[in-house]
Formats: C-alpha cells, sequence, structure tokens
C-alpha cells in the first residue's frame, strides 16, 4: 500500500508521518507553499523529515494563489497574527479560507498518477484553533467526492489519525514512535526563533508541558501556558 503524506512541516503531519512509517505504507510526501509566513522554514522542515524516514519521492508544489485571495494573517501581512486564545470560540484570523481542501485536491489528483491509495493528513479536531476544514465531517464527505470524482478503478482514502486527539496526546504518541519533533515548526510568525505567544505556539508549548516534556524548538519566550490553563 502507498501512503500520500501532506507535510506541512508542523508537528502534527510529523506524527502522522509517523504513524504512516509505523503502519508499513510506502511513502510519498507532498509539500505546498502556498505564501505563508513561514514557508521557507517549513520547507526545510519537509525536507529534513522526509530525510529522516528515508522518503525518496516527494512533490513540493505552489499553491501561491491562496496567498493573492488572502484573507488570512498567515499569507497577508496587512492583517497581524493575533495572539494565543486558548479557550475562544471564533475562527482565528490564521484560518486560510478552504486551504485543506485545496491541498487535498492537488493530494488526489498526485494519488491516481502514483498509485497511492491513502492520503494521510494530521488535521486535528479537538484541540485545534477552531478551523472548519479540521473537522471530521469535512474528511468524511470529501472522501465521498474522492469517490465521486475519480477513475471506476480508483480507491484513495482520506486518513485522518490525529483527528480525535489532544495536542499532548499527539506529542505523547510521537515520542512513542520518535518522531524528530526538533525538526518541525508550528510557529506562526517567525522563522528563526519561534515567538512563543501565537496561537499555534501556545497550543505546542503547552501540550510538551502536560507530558513532562522539554519542546526541542528554541523560542524568543517561553510562557507557561500549561499554568495559566490550570488557573483559568
Amino acid at each position: 500500500m502507498r501512503a500520500v503524506l501532506l507535510v506541512s512541516g508542523g508537528m502534527d503531519s510529523l506524527v502522522a508521518t509517523a504513524l504512516a512509517h509505523h503502519e508499513g505504507f510506502e511513502l510519498a510526501a507532498m509539500h505546498v507553499n502556498y505564501g505563508q509566513r513561514t514557508w521557507q522554514k517549513e520547507l526545510e522542515c519537509f525536507r529534513q523529515i522526509c530525510d529522516h524516514y528515508n522518503i525518496a519521492t516527494r512533490l513540493e508544489i505552489d499553491a501561491v494563489f491562496l496567498g493573492a485571495i488572502g484573507g488570512s494573517s498567515l499569507t497577508d501581512t496587512a492583517i497581524p497574527v493575533g495572539p494565543a486564545d486558548l479557550v475562544g470560540t471564533n475562527i482565528p484570523t490564521s484560518y486560510v479560507p478552504f486551504r485543506n481542501a485545496n491541498f487535498l485536491s492537488m493530494a488526489v489528483s498526485w494519488s491516481e498518477v502514483i498509485g497511492a491509495n491513502r492520503i494521510f493528513i494530521g488535521a486535528v479536531e479537538e484541540d485545534s484553533s477552531g478551523y472548519p476544514d479540521c473537522r471530521k465531517v469535512f474528511y468524511d464527505s470529501f472522501n465521498r467526492v474522492i469517490e465521486h470524482g475519480t477513475r471506476p478503478e480508483t480507491n484513495i482514502q482520506i486518513v485522518t489519525p490525529l483527528i480525535d486527539m489532544s495536542k499532548s496526546e499527539i506529542v505523547r504518541r510521537g515520542m512513542e514512535l520518535n518522531a524528530p519533533f526538533h525538526f518541525s515548526w508550528s510557529c506562526y510568525k517567525s522563522e528563526g526563533k519561534a515567538c512563543g505567544v501565537c496561537d499555534s505556539c501556545a497550543r505546542r508549548l503547552r501540550a510538551f508541558a502536560s507530558v513532562g516534556i522539554a519542546d526541542p524548538v528554541e523560542y524568543d519566550v517561553r510562557p507557561d501556558y500549561l499554568a495559566s490553563s490550570l488557573k483559568s
């Protein structure tokens, strides 16, 4: 069985890759540059993750039209990246409109060409930032789109192994699989040291703290989000 991995370079896609590797799939990896602020660091992490798992079949593709469309603080420098909000229920400015649908469409096309049967994506519903395209119902629906929009003999399914996990559970599972977290990047703002104050940094730092493990990534500041969560 061959699997296409959507590898952003973040910790979730890293652990999804580690799981696919552990399950014995023949791996192919895709990375998408969509004009995000930290695209160079994410691409570097993608290549390091692929090297670590000896993934030779790779596709680096541009989808900078998402940046041209705008509407997200990740792609539009006129929109500031907001501070961490671990209890908010509103969709944050970092949401890139319908991004994952675009990624999945490209992954399905490539899967048809190379004969892959599965597409792994590190989407998380429970402990994500509330993005609508990180929900299980979205991926269930997209699997039906694949069924109706590909050749009759094609059998491609999206796999979301982390969808019901919390960030701390993802860290714990990644440690069990010896995932190289030092090759992953979560910061929305910076490519040198991680900022430590954006929503993605906060969720990552809280997750590592909750399992008692030091995050190997270097930060400008390391607030104690776990203590703050316990007080709230």
